[in-house]
Formats: C-alpha cells, structure tokens, sequence
C-alpha cells in the first residue's frame, strides 16, 4: 500500500489528526518580529524540530513542513533566491522527525498577490512558481501535500495545478473565509469545494481567520455536497491584546470539546492554526479518540461554480437558463468590438441577463473567418469572472480553445459540448478529467443528424461507455436532447419531448435544450419557445439555452398542438399568428443611453478599456470636464462602495470600478484648470507596519482613497515606527492608516501611535486588516477601517474634524 492509499484507508477508519500552529509557536520561541519564519528556522533546526516532535507526540498523523512562504515571490522580497534549497532542507527536517511516526505534508502558502484575472501575475507564471516549490519537496520525499489559508480561487486552482502535474500524491487544500462566510476574494465555501473537488483535491476544507464556532457554519454549509473527506484547522478562537501582545485565550480543553462537535459534523481531518499548541492537539486526539468518522455523503454531484458562487444542477421549481446572447454570430457589432479587444457590449450582455434570470452563461466568441479564438475566449473569461458570478458554459468546435479555456477559469466550467465524433469525444473528455469540468453530451456521431430517438440514444450510451470508462459519472454529464425546427421536421418537437423523457427515467441523467432552435422560420418565434420550455419543464427538461429576456410562464394552446405535431396544427398557428405584428424581444433596449449614463455605467461595470473613449466622446461636445468628474465620476465610486457594502460586489469588481474611475480621470485633469483644483486635499500616509510583507489590503485602500479625493503618500510594507514618525514631521499628514494583516505584528500599530503621542505628533490615525478588530482599535487610540470601503469612510470622517 503506497503512501496515499495509506492515507485513504485511515480515513476510513479514524478521523485524521493534522498538526497546530507554526508561527505563533515559533515566535513564543523566540523568533523577533519581521524574520521570515522560512529562514529563522533553518538557521533553529532545533527549534523547528522541537515543535514538529511535540505535534507528533500529541498525536497528529500529519505534521505540516515549514515551508507556507518559501515560494519565490516571498523569499525574493527579502532578497533570498535559494528556494528549491529551503523547500529541501525544511522538509527534511520535518522527515527526520516524523521517522515512520506520522505523515509529512508538503506545505503550500499563498504568493501573497493577486493572479489574473484578478491581478497582475500571469496564471501560468503562478504554475511555474508553485512548482518550483514542489519539485523540491517532492524531491526531499514528503508524503502529501497541503495547500492552505488561500483567498483567491485562481492562486488556489494555480497550485492545484500545480501539484497534479508534477505529482499523484494525496493533496489537501483548505481556503480561509472571513466571519462573513466568504473569501476575501468573495468566494463562498460551496463554491471553493465544487471547484475544487473536481479539480483533484483529495481533501477540501477551511483554516484560519476563524475559531471553531465561525468554521461549523462553514463545515454544515460543506458537508452535503463534499465528495471528499473535509479538513479545517481553526484557530484558538479570535486574539485579544493582553499586555500590548496578541494573544488567543481558547484553552486546550475547550479546543478539545469543539473537536467532539466537528465530528459530529463530519469533519475527516482536523487540526489547529493560529494560536493552537501541542496541548490543543493532544485534547483534540483524546477527544476523537472513539469518534467514528462520517464518510462524504455523496461520491458525485452536479454542480457547476464561478469564481463566487456555484449552482447545483438538481431537480429545481423551474428550469435554469444558460443564457445565450453571448455569441456574435449575426451580430457585426458584437464581433468588431471583440476584435478590438473592447469588452462594454460582453459585459452588458452578461449583465443583462443575469438581470432577467440567467442562471449560467454560454460563452462563445468564435467569429466566421477570424482568427485568435483562444485569445479572445481568455480576454471574455477574464471580464466575466470580474463582473458576474454566474458560472459559465464555454461552447467552442476548437478542442484547444476548449483546453485553454478550461484551465484558465476560475471555476467548475461546463463544456459546450462533446459530440460522439472521434477528433471531440477522447480529446475533450480528457480535458473535462483533468480540469474537473462537466461536459454536454451532442448526440450526433458523424457529418449527419440523427432522425430518429433509437439513433440517437446509440450515441449517447457511445459517449456514456467512454466517460464511464475514464471515470465519469452520470452527474458529470448533462444531454442535449437535439432540438431542430418544426418548421422543416414537423416532429422535431415531439422528438426532445420523448427524448428527455427517456432520459430522465431509464438513463437518470439531467438534460438541456437549445431552445430557440425548435421555432426557426416561423411567427412569433417567442410564443412557440416559451410554450415549448414549459412543456419539457413537464417532461423533467433541467435546463435550457435561452434569451432569459424572453423567458416567461405559460402555454399556448395553439402552439402546443404544433409542438405535438397534431394534424393541421401547423397551418393554424401560421394562420392566427402571422396577420399581427412581430414583437420578438430584442437583445438591446431601444433606448439610447444618454452620454452621462454610458460614463457612469462604465464605472460602475469596471470598463477599463471603455470609459476613456465615452469621456473623449463627451469632451468633444462640448461638456464640462470639472462636472464630469463632480457630479458622474464621484458619484458613480460612491454607488460602488455601496454595492460593496451589501455584499453585491466583491473586490475584483471593486478594484476594476477603482481603476476606470482613476483612467477617467486622468483622462479629465489635462482639460481641468489648476486654480479649479486648487481646493486643499486631506493628506493620509499609508503604510503596512513593521515585521508584516502584506500589502494587497494597504494597496486597495490607497486606490480607493485616491478616487475620492485624497493625497496619498504610500511609505511600502514593513516600516518601522521610527520610520513612519520620521515622514510625518516631513509631509505632515492629516491622517496616518496603518495595516497588519497577521496578529504577530499588528501590535506594531500600538508602537506606533505611542512613538507619536511621545513625540507630541498631532494626527489621527485609522488601522485595518485581516486580524484588526473594532475593539483594538479601540484600545490604541485608532479609529477602525473594516475594509477599503471603510477606509473611506473613516477618512471622510476624520477629514472634517
């Protein structure tokens, strides 16, 4: 039995006990603030031994290497270059001790930036780091590997990837969800866990940023649609500032007793982050002790995800609609903006439908006798990750569009589709295995339709063997049933209809219709398209490619008799529909935006690419460059961060606001007089406090900011308070923001503030992060920024006293 096969057989058997806390045991050791826990432990051996020999001695089965930030980006800040080395010797010291003892888990942090489509780091340049990494311990003989406290999918998806690569070794990946039950990137866990999960994972869970009680909402919300075992490692409750020092005060006994509740909840493997020790972990065994584990309740599911939500592809009220707009076939427009790079009409496509019901997107972008499909498929995925979180269907005849598309969504795609055709079925089935995606089955074989039910379930039990065959369940698979027009097959109808209806009952499987197919060439296509879905709604039709702007609940008597191919039915419909007007919904509104709406709607969306040209446009008529700003450009931020507010935006589409706010204005301030920008701007300093290489929080702030109105001076990450005095009796700032992201150095905000008050420096300070907290704002004298949007809230507030 090799290592993983071990592992599995455990599972079966026990819940699995991880490890506790790395770094809050190293710094109770004696590692100063600031050090690279990586690097401090290499020149400790011992101390770094020591702490694995009491995690084994405790019970754990699995110790974790010490290698969370040995990746090229983290180590390279400090100037350090050896990483394959330092991946090497940690985890042999971590192999030295564990002996045949426990486990080895290869350890796996974030990179600490954001990747695109989120960021600016390359996707596949995050493979390449991350592998980096994993050659070399790979090559130092760890027995699995861990990939944990991630915020975003696509770095989580990255190392992942990463790891499948290069290894079949068992791989547990947990994310970490703020107390609002989502990523800081604005994942949910069911989310995580569908991607996930059809990725490769062999465990999926969540650790840190919360205590046990956060993380058993997590673990319920998780439980019934895991396919996998589940791990979380929690930390000992939230910190207090005891003393002018970080502490969590969840004792070991309390630990242990919450370990009995997450077995009840079917947690599979369990350990401790944040704040936990040794004695955590031995109260957690003695507790699991005689607890049986509960085995993931499902071994397949239906389920497709976005980089923020997911949808379950069960039995539902209604029928879910993939909507079908995103297509620029027929559509010269739509085309020549995707030429162009220019994404406006994609994302008010998108948005449009989401509106009127969508539950998925189809997402084509293959235009007649142009080239770089692939590009242009990465380019729509990228917007659309940003703007929505439907889940999306990507629908190319290109396999190799098909395989880049895959590997770069954020999410669990939906292929569109695999026909029984030798070049399609081997190769895209091999795509959907690797990247977890589900797959439409096209029940057409060769150059010709099938004309009759018998031949067409000929092919899909063919695809059906295949699939089985790589390992493919039924719940991977959807069917589309093949709808042609009535009006040249007068039994196109009622041949879905018997089609699904086979389906649903003698082959369980879920199906799909491309809905406005059926009513081609005749009147009031509408009528005939919505009586049709309701129809096969009754026959137990899941979902269906549709115009949801058409999407409505009713039957037409007529139009049902020409569905059923009754006699004569045909004739009729023609006859009593075709003396009235066409009134087909259109996918664009008559209505012309008014040029302030199309400014506004572009920051609003994010339109980078197109907020620039819809201001040119609007200078060139003459309007006020000074109004522009004042009364669209600001106003339309604010209605953002009001949108962030309620959780209806997340950060990706707040940055991407922030961003077309700032290339709108720098297109305004060339044609803005100096004495109309004369009025004095509040100052605030940023920096991310000493010991703490974390910026991507200090670094939205200051974008944010700076779109309301604010002089920014940014002093970096890792300042010293010496340092941060030192610029303000310089520039002299009417408020100083601070930021810590882990709880070791965010006591560093306290120095700070008193260095200033010693120094008799009158200013106002406001701290934010991660781990800060209203009430440790609170006792530093500070005022509190929840988030970005906070941030200037407070700033607002602070700049007026």
């Amino acid at each position: 039995m090799n290592v993983k096969q071990k592992i599995q057989h455990l599972l079966k058997k026990r819940i699995i006990l991880l490890d506790g806390a790395m770094g809050t045991e190293l710094y109770k050791r004696g590692m100063p603030a600031g050090a690279l826990p990586e690097i401090w432990s290499l020149e400790n051996p011992k101390v770094l031994k020591d702490i694995h020999n009491e995690y084994k001695k405790a019970g754990s089965d699995i110790i974790y290497t010490c290698t969370f930030g040995a990746n090229r980006i983290k180590l390279g800040n400090q100037k350090i270059k050896n990483v394959a080395g330092i991946n090497r010797d940690l985890c042999l010291l971590a192999k030295e001790v564990a002996r045949k003892d426990c486990f080895v888990a290869g350890d796996i942090g974030p990179l600490g930036v954001f990747i695109k489509p989120f960021g600016e780091l390359g996707f596949e340049e995050a493979v390449d780091i991350f592998k980096e990494q994993i050659k070399a311990q790979i090559a130092a003989g760890v027995d699995l590997f861990v990939i944990e406290t991630m915020i975003d999918i696509q770095e989580t998806r990255a190392a992942l990837i990463a790891v499948k690569e290069l290894s079949d070794k068992f791989t547990i990946v947990t994310m970490t969800f703020e107390r609002g039950g989502r990523t800081l990137n604005g994942t949910t866990p069911q989310a995580a866990l569908i991607t996930l999960q059809s990725l490769g994972a062999q465990a999926v869970g969540a650790n840190c940023s919360t205590g046990p009680e956060d993380m058993f909402k997590i673990v319920k919300s998780l439980k019934p649609y895991a396919t996998v075992p589940l791990a979380v490692k929690p930390n000992a409750g939230m910190p207090k500032l005891v003393s002018g020092q970080a502490h969590f005060t969840m004792q070991p006994q309390e630990f242990g007793v919450f370990a009995e509740k997450f077995a009840r909840l079917g947690v599979n493997m369990l350990g401790g982050c944040c704040g936990t020790t040794p004695e955590h972990i031995r109260e957690a065994k003695i507790k699991l002790e005689d607890k049986k584990p509960i085995a993931p309740l499902r071994k397949s599911i239906s389920a497709l995800s976005s980089a923020r939500s997911c949808v379950l592809l069960e039995k539902q009220k209604e029928v879910l609609i993939v909507g079908e707009s995103i297509n620029p076939t027929g559509k010269p427009h739509f085309q020549q903006e995707l030429k162009k790079g220019k994404m406006a009409l994609l994302g008010k496509l998108a948005n449009e439908q989401k509106q009127n019901g969508a539950n998925l997107l189809d997402v084509n972008v293959g235009i007649p006798q142009a080239e770089g499909e692939e590009k242009l498929m990465i380019g729509a995925i990228s917007f659309l990750s940003r703007i929505t979180d439907l889940p999306l269907s990507i629908d190319s005849s290109n396999v190799k569009v098909i395989e880049k598309a895959l590997r770069f969504y954020p999410g669990r795609a939906l292929i569109n589709s695999i026909s029984g055709e030798s070049t399609r079925l081997r190769p895209l089935l091999a795509l959907a295995k690797k990247y977890g995606a589900m797959f439409i089955i096209l029940p057409i074989a060769g150059r010709a339709i099938p004309k009759t039910l018998a031949e067409r379930k000929s092919v899909i039990k063919k695809i059906f063997n295949e699939a089985e065959r790589l390992g493919f369940s039924k719940e991977d698979s959807i069917v589309d049933c093949l709808v042609l027009t009535v009006s040249s097959n007068p039994r196109a109808g009622l041949d879905v209809l018997e089609t699904i209806s086979w389906c649903r009952k003698s082959l369980r499987v879920n199906t799909i219709v491309g809905l406005s197919n059926v009513s081609f060439g005749l009147p009031k296509r509408e009528i005939i398209n919505t009586t049709f879905l309701n129809m096969a709604k009754g026959r137990g039709l899941l979902l269906a490619i549709a115009n949801p702007l058409q999407k409505k609940n009713f039957v037409d008597a007529r139009a049902k008799e020409l569905l059923l191919n009754r006699k004569g039915a045909a004739a009729k419909f023609i006859l009593h529909y075709s003396k009235k007007a066409d009134t087909r919904i259109k996918y664009h509104p008559d209505r012309k935006l008014s040029w302030q709406e199309q400014i506004k709607i572009a920051v609003i969306e994010g339109n980078r690419d197109g907020i620039a040209h819809f201001i040119h446009r609007a200078l060139a008529s003459g309007k006020n460059p000074l109004a522009i700003m004042q009364e669209i450009l600001i106003p339309a931020i604010i209605d953002v961060g009001k949108l962030f507010e309620k959780k209806e935006y997340f950060l990706p589409q707040l940055i991407a606001s922030a961003e077309t706010m700032k290339r709108g204005t720098h297109v305004l301030l060339p044609y803005i007089k100096k004495k109309e920008l004369e009025e004095k701007k509040a100052i605030v300093m940023l920096a991310t406090v000493e010991g703490d290489i974390h910026d991507i929080g200090k670094n939205i702030v200051s974008l944010l900011l700076e779109n309301y109105g604010f002089k920014i001076i940014d002093l970096g990450k890792d300042v010293s308070a010496q340092k941060i005095i030192e610029a303000i009796k310089i520039h002299k700032p009417d408020i100083i923001g601070l930021s810590a992201l882990m709880t070791t150095t965010m006591v560093n905000m306290k120095k700070v503030i008193e260095l200033a008050n010693r120094e008799k420096i009158k200013c106002e300070f406001m701290v934010g992060g991660a781990v800060v907290t209203r009430s440790f704002a609170d006792s530093i004298n500070a005022s509190y920024a929840k988030d970005g949007i906070g941030a200037v809230r407070v700033a607002k507030e602070l700049s007026t006293r």
